[in-house]
């Protein structure tokens, strides 16, 4: 059965969430938003495209940083509203120059931050 990014279940404003796991460890790195013409050029050029609500524009993970995101399977959920992005992260995932954008940890209601910032 052939693909149609249209198929999917987008919000009100025309998004699905996408999660970003790592090839090599399993590890969740992050998570975006994308519509379907992300989906779509994701799929296209094996890097991932997001869309940026604050930009109301595309971004392809590491344009500027270098830390891109290559595509290795996207999964689709059973609802079809929301997507798993199978990928091979270089450099950083987060913004904050962290592996993951989820580096803290609730536990007993006590905030802990598993990771610091990259060097560089």
């Amino acid at each position: 059965m052939r693909f149609d990014a249209q198929t999917l279940t987008y919000d009100e404003r025309g998004l699905i969430p996408a999660i970003a796991q790592d090839e090599a460890t399993g590890e969740i790195l992050m998570m975006a938003w994308m519509n379907a013409e992300a989906v779509e050029k994701t799929l296209e050029t094996r890097r991932v495209t997001y869309w940026s609500r604050s930009r109301k524009s595309f971004w392809i993970k590491g344009e500027t940083s270098g830390h891109t995101q290559e595509l290795v399977d996207m999964r689709v959920d059973c609802d079809r509203d929301a997507l798993v992005l199978v990928i091979k992260q270089l450099g950083p995932a987060c913004h904050t120059n962290r592996r993951s954008c989820f580096y803290t940890s609730v536990v007993d209601g006590e905030e802990r931050e598993l990771m610091a910032p990259e060097e560089g």
